[in-house]
């Protein structure tokens, strides 16, 4: 009855609607400027992730004549062919919003140029950092029957120059644009408060230097987007991190999926480009403005301009953490909830921290995802490694685009003492989870955090999440299970707390689902409300669809992807979909259902995504502080009021912002304000 087509929306088309929503943030008149400026770069950098993973792959099943098709009916050509005209549509806005927001900034002195607006000193400093910084490296390369055209890297900046010399016939060239230098560069001009230049705008002023003899006819300035997605031979892959090197070496030079090229009323370079490239028209976007415009993500530091952007947000630290001299203490009465980025996420750092050097720490074991650059986690495990503490930690070396960074840190965690564990073929570890093992008088004690976000203490500044830490004796004995399940060849427990994917996760939740539908029937009012980034696992929709149906109230707040359409009679009417997208991204994953008046909540590292519930290991846990859950369904209610940031999904699935009716509600305001009471009025 509810597998039908027109039931389900397409993924990449769902993917693409979200991402409009980031751009959108840029033509909020009431955020700062360099606010704005930041959701273009953001929106602009989403997409290029998206050509590189999403649209690669659809064009690999175009040439392998695969013709399946998705839950809403269409083959990968159909996929393609509307991805190509929302894009464009896209596109489009990205750069008139940019000229906007550019325009709007010279009001506050602040000047993105071309050369030759630049004041007479301004050229002349242009002229001399060309020659002094610039010209030295640059490597113009000839194209022509004794050179090849050069392999040139995944989203580089590049220049085609078109050249000729007298009568002889045309050449073309390829300028590499140094990713050495800075890309926007200032001018010092005491005429002017803040004045840029573009690099490549420099080089295309002073190109003729590099060319003598010739004459340039033409140049512009493209990129190419390469297939990014990582190709492991789960099969035959005897060492996982040697196969994840070796996929990262190809994905430089992987296939071209997107020509992107500035605008040029002379069809020669443009042509040229897209036969080197074995390219169709289709996959051409010229633009008017700079290419990659996620360069300007640099200009969001600017100092002296404080007012363009949001006043910084101090990270809270509840009453109890704030001057607690020994976290376990504190755990050992409690269980413990952390809200990021509204509360800080140096209690999780303090608890690595803590136990590295505990003398009664024996053991610490720990998944790693995604982690920062400089992060401190890291630095405490090796640091407990080195104090003779045993430290286990299963490092996902296939965390995409993270993938070089997770190997850097597990090769300094490996120097020094810890074991580490490369993820796991076939599945990915994305649950988050750390384990310390304590001795306690006579006997072991474990302390556990859980999370539905990453262990990056960058990231957790932006990224809404939640953390948990406890010390319940079976969420510890399930703590154990896990890694051993992780690090040797234990088959998966029986689970006392803890789900686990991808055995159990999915039925688990179809179950509380089926729970909820037999209540409802039983007059019992069933409701459903499930915040996450992404829904679009097939069996989850339909059980929604059949809770629905049955009379479920369901609540659903996705930030990104969705298939599941809402607001359809017989299938759906019971069903509401919200996406907040506003200052920080949404990251959290809370399920909330019910039970007839026994409430229950879990917080989960997944998504309902077949990815996430079949191919990953994850975790899902229960919320068994009345005061926490009563906290959380708080936060939830909040989420559901939001009129500020939040946008309806109507139920062909296009979006609405929601009416601001009433009093207006920011969720995310209104959550650093709860914060901010919870510690008191005290700053991090």
């Amino acid at each position: 009855m509810f597998d039908k087509q027109e039931n389900f929306l397409n993924r990449e088309l769902s993917w693409l609607k979200f991402n409009h929503r980031v751009l959108e943030e840029a033509n909020d008149p009431e955020k700062p400027l360099l606010e704005r400026l930041k959701f273009v770069a953001i929106a602009s950098s989403n997409l290029d992730e998206f050509f590189m993973i999403r649209v690669a792959g659809l064009k690999q099943q175009v040439e392998s004549g695969i013709g399946k098709r998705d839950p809403a009916g269409f083959n990968a050509a159909q996929q393609l062919q509307l991805i190509d005209e929302a894009v464009r549509e896209m596109v489009r806005l990205q750069y008139w919003y940019l000229k906007k927001i550019l325009g709007a900034m010279q009001n506050h002195d602040i000047y993105v140029s071309d050369v030759e607006s630049l004041s007479v000193s301004g050229r002349q400093w242009v002229e001399e950092h060309f020659y002094n910084t610039i010209y030295p490296l640059l490597t113009p390369l000839a194209v022509n029957a004794s050179h090849p055209f050069p392999l040139l890297a995944n989203r580089s900046l590049n220049l085609a120059v078109l050249l000729t010399k007298g009568k002889e016939e045309l050449q073309t060239a390829i300028l590499p644009v140094p990713n050495a230098l800075p890309r926007i560069i200032e001018v010092p001009d005491q005429s002017v408060g803040k004045q840029f230049v573009l690099l490549e705008d420099i080089i295309k002023k002073h190109c003729s230097e590099l060319f003598c003899g010739y004459t340039i006819k033409d140049i512009v300035a493209f990129s190419i987007t390469r297939n990014s997605d990582l190709l492991i031979d789960g099969e035959g892959a005897e060492d996982l991190l040697a196969e994840v090197e070796k996929s990262l070496r190809q994905r430089k030079r992987g296939e071209a999926v997107r020509l992107e090229m500035t605008k040029t009323n002379k069809s020669f370079l443009k042509e040229f480009l897209l036969d080197i490239f074995n390219m169709d028209e289709q996959d051409l976007y010229e633009v008017t403005g700079p290419i990659d415009i996620s360069c300007f993500m640099k200009v969001m530091d600017l100092q002296g301009f404080d007012d363009l952007r949001y006043e910084p947000l101090i990270p809270q630290i509840p009453i109890g953490l704030n001057d607690a001299e020994d976290l376990f203490d504190v755990i050992r009465e409690k269980d413990i909830l952390l809200h990021h980025p509204y509360e800080s996420f140096m209690p999780v750092v303090n608890f690595i921290r803590q136990a590295a050097v505990d003398p009664k720490v024996l053991a610490i074991k720990q998944t790693l995802y995604r982690v920062s650059g400089n992060s401190s986690i890291v630095r405490a495990l090796a640091q407990a490694a080195e104090n003779g503490k045993q430290v286990t930690v299963v490092v996902e070396v296939r965390a995409r685009f993270d993938e070089e960074n997770n190997i850097l840190w597990a090769r300094k965690l490996e120097e020094s003492g810890c074991h580490v564990i490369y993820g796991l073929l076939g599945l990915k570890v994305h649950g988050k989870m750390a384990l310390i093992i304590r001795q306690e008088e006579a006997r072991i004690k474990r302390y556990v955090h859980m999370g539905t976000g990453n262990y990056n203490d960058i990231t957790a500044r932006i990224y809404s999440d939640m953390s948990l830490f406890t010390a319940n004796e079976k969420i510890g004995a399930d703590a154990s299970d896990f890694f051993n399940m992780l690090l040797g060849y234990s088959e998966p427990p029986s689970w006392k707390k803890l789900v686990v994917a991808p055995v159990g996760l999915r039925e688990k939740i179809k179950e509380l689902i089926d729970r909820e539908i037999a209540l409802a029937q039983e007059g019992k009012n069933g409701h459903i409300i499930a915040k996450m980034n992404s829904l679009l696992d097939k069996d989850i929709i339909l059980k929604l669809y059949e809770a629905s149906s049955k009379g479920v109230k369901i609540d659903l707040i996705i930030r990104g992807i969705c298939a599941l359409k809402p607001g359809i009679e017989h299938v759906s009417e019971n069903i509401k979909v919200r996406s907040i997208v506003g200052r920080f991204l949404e990251h959290h994953r809370i399920l909330y259902f019910k039970n007839g008046g026994r409430e229950k909540i879990y917080l989960s590292s997944a998504d309902w995504m077949n990815r996430n519930l079949s191919e990953r290991i994850e975790l899902l846990f229960p919320i068994d502080n009345p005061e926490i859950l009563e906290r959380i369904k708080n936060i939830l209610h909040i989420m559901l009021k939001d009129n500020r940031k939040a946008y309806m999904m109507k139920s062909d699935g296009t979006y609405r912002r929601v009416y601001r009716r009433g009093k207006i509600v920011n969720s995310q305001q209104k959550l650093y304000q709860e914060a901010q009471e919870r510690a008191g009025g005290a700053d991090f």
